[in-house]
């Protein structure tokens, strides 16, 4: 009888050991399932191709193209 009072208590605070794993581990996977970021705009850089973020583009002189940095808007545009 004693055997099974010790048995009982052991899976009682494992049971409550795992729920309260649980219980925390939930609220992470909420978090970033909650949190996806829009897609942004992009263009292309005039002189390599490579593809960049509009806020992060470098807009040329002469007829509106982006470029990926000012190395290549001079470059391209022979400043």
């Amino acid at each position: 009888m004693k055997l099974m009072a010790v048995l009982l208590a052991l899976l009682v605070g494992l049971w409550l050991w795992r729920r309260g794993e649980g219980a925390r581990a939930r609220p992470l996977v909420k978090e970033r399932a909650a949190a996806p970021r829009p897609p942004q705009a992009m263009v292309r850089c005039a002189h390599c191709g490579i593809h960049v973020p509009v806020q992060d583009a470098i807009a040329g002189a002469r007829g509106g193209s982006s470029y990926c940095s000012a190395a290549h808007r001079q470059q391209a545009e022979g400043l």
